[in-house]
């Protein structure tokens, strides 16, 4: 199972919009996938479809009380794409896990061994606290959303020295898999600057896709349904579909699952 955080400290970055999405569009190819919803605010489980009232074992159970995934995951409404819920109980996980000697380990423990998925995609709170450090020593590789604007750079580099940490002390194998560009907007000079910015300084490692400013992209949480089934026809949705082509590109080849 390939393991992918996507992770910003930066909030309002797109970042569930980017995990709920790019999930959908794996499992439509054929990836038998899991989402991974390790934010307090479970905003990715609410846009996937599952409402606070439906959530019963989740994230929390999986990091504090090493409940295995498997009896917490639950199925979505998208063929091919589980979900591993969170409620507003991971956000006491911080505090309950900061005296543990294994704190940081807690997600690759529970995500050891054959989990019968091809990909496990992580959707991070906009912090780079324990449950963020847990996420990045789980997974084999990062993505990273990064919106348009001025102040994204300085996050960005905050993020790369956290990775460069992470990589030191707890996963050196960690690696970053690409960083998506969000709230494209080409009626505003400073979206091309910083893309302009942003390539020059990391090249290939910036997805050629950019994800526009999209109104469709921002309603479609509301009815609890990812942006490609909400209106599959809408910019935003034909957007994160050539992300997905591209990052498949990029990952190891795996066998999908029958």
């Amino acid at each position: 199972m390939i393991r992918i955080a996507i992770a910003n400290q930066k909030g309002g970055v797109g970042k569930t919009t980017t995990a709920i999405n790019i999930s959908t569009a794996l499992a439509a190819t054929g990836w038998k996938t899991l989402l991974i919803d390790l934010d307090p605010q479970g905003n990715a489980s609410t846009g996937i479809g599952v409402p606070a009232s439906e959530r019963g074992a989740s994230s929390y159970d999986v990091l504090v009380d090493r409940v295995p995934v498997d009896e917490c995951v639950m199925p979505t409404k998208i063929p091919g794409l589980d979900l591993l819920a969170a409620t507003v109980d991971l956000s006491g996980a911080e505090v309950e896990l900061v005296n543990s000697d294994d704190r940081a380990h807690r997600l690759q423990d529970a995500l050891r061994g054959d989990m019968g998925y091809d990909v496990c995609l992580i959707d991070c709170p906009p912090s780079l606290g324990l449950l963020t450090l847990n996420a990045l020593t789980a997974a084999d590789t990062l993505l990273v959303p990064l919106q348009c604007e001025f102040f994204a750079l300085e996050g960005l580099s905050q993020l790369l020295q956290t990775v460069d940490r992470v990589q030191q002390r707890f996963n050196p194998d960690l690696g970053i898999i690409g960083i998506a560009l969000t709230m494209f907007d080409r009626r505003n000079r400073l979206t091309d600057q910083v893309s302009d910015d942003v390539r020059s300084c990391l090249g290939q490692l910036v997805f050629e896709t950019t994800i526009p400013r999209n109104v469709r992209l921002s309603e479609a949480p509301s009815h609890g349904v990812p942006a490609l089934i909400y209106d599959h026809a809408c910019a935003g949705s034909r957007a994160y579909m050539a992300l997905a082509r591209e990052l498949i590109t990029r990952l190891p080849e795996k066998r999908k699952a029958a």
